[in-house]
């Protein structure tokens, strides 16, 4: 007979990486923890973890398992708050990754209102750079930044996401500003990460523009602070530089040239089938507080050349990984 408790303790295992630390958060004995992981290997007929002296890992069939068992749980979550009541509040603990930066700039500084207006709810914010598989670390939600393609994911629209062409004013001054897509070649250009390409939209269309940096970095928070010293010149989005903009500590290039417009900014999760209420919460919040025209772009938007209501918001819809 199934025992959900048993699934839990897998899932807090896999998540906390050693009987220890996933028995402090039981409150619970690892001598226990371990008995029951073996009750369940016995009872299943596979071979779960893989034992280390230092961490115990899944083994590729107990990947798989964890995958479906996070779904599992959070589904009997989810039916339990609706029978109890519980599906018209936001409780318990909300796991949700986001870029590093923008999550620092975009929702760290917000996270105070939200969690006021939902007192039962505690938050855990995961912040990388790189792609998160949400199933496999047991995320519930994850802000993306791409473009929408086929997945089993879905995800909200949240904003646009503008990018452009900038440089100092004193770069400028030194090295010329370009006129033409071309000229770029001729400039000291920033970009992080090797076999990057800038996708543009221009008089020609789309375009896929491949710099070559002189700074090697995987870090996009590096090349901004290089850009914003006039080290050269870079394409960066609006919601990291729209104060520099706006004050004239950078300037726009090539101003007919922007990124390209199918690239926005997504709360991803898993499926669209019994959401909970604190991912539901947490996803209006930042659509309402972000939007069409999102706050960081106001201030610049005859530099952008928008006005209100320039990128309609659009539903959720199946998407693949956007990074």
């Amino acid at each position: 007979m199934t025992d959900l408790f048993d699934y839990e303790i897998f899932v807090r295992v896999i998540r906390a990486g050693s009987l220890s630390a996933a028995g402090r958060e039981l409150n619970s004995s690892p001598a226990m923890i371990s008995k029951r992981l073996r009750r369940l290997e016995e009872r299943l007929g596979a071979r779960l973890l893989q034992r280390t002296t230092r961490r115990l890992t899944p083994t590729e069939i107990g990947q798989a398992f964890y995958e479906r068992v996070v779904g599992v749980l959070a589904s009997v979550e989810e039916a339990e708050h609706f029978v109890t009541g519980g599906s018209d509040r936001a409780r318990g603990l909300l796991r949700a990754s986001a870029p590093t930066a923008f999550g620092r700039m975009h929702i760290a500084p917000r996270l105070k209102t939200f969690l006021d207006a939902h007192s039962e709810l505690q938050m855990e914010i995961d912040l990388s750079d790189n792609y998160v598989d949400l199933v496999a670390a047991g995320f519930d939600v994850a802000i993306r930044i791409g473009s929408l393609a086929d997945s089993s994911l879905v995800a909200r629209r949240l904003a646009p996401n503008r990018r452009v062409l900038c440089a100092t004013p004193q770069y400028l001054e030194k090295h010329g500003a370009p006129q033409q897509l071309a000229d770029l070649e001729q400039h000291r250009l920033l970009a992080a990460g090797p076999g990057v390409s800038w996708r543009l939209e221009g008089p020609e269309g789309t375009v896929s523009y491949k710099p070559h940096s002189v700074l090697q970095t995987n870090s996009s928070e590096v090349v901004r602070e290089a850009v914003v010293s006039g080290m050269g010149l870079g394409f960066r989005s609006t919601w990291d530089i729209s104060e520099e903009l706006r004050a004239g500590v950078l300037t726009r290039v090539l101003p007919a040239y922007s990124g390209a417009s199918d690239v926005s900014i997504f709360a991803v999760y898993p499926t669209r089938h019994l959401v909970p209420f604190k991912v539901r919460a947490f996803v209006d919040y930042f659509a309402r507080l972000y939007g069409a025209d999102p706050y960081w772009d106001r201030s610049i938007a005859g530099l952008l050349g928008i006005g209100p209501g320039a990128a309609p918001a659009a539903e959720a819809v199946p998407i693949a990984a956007a990074i």
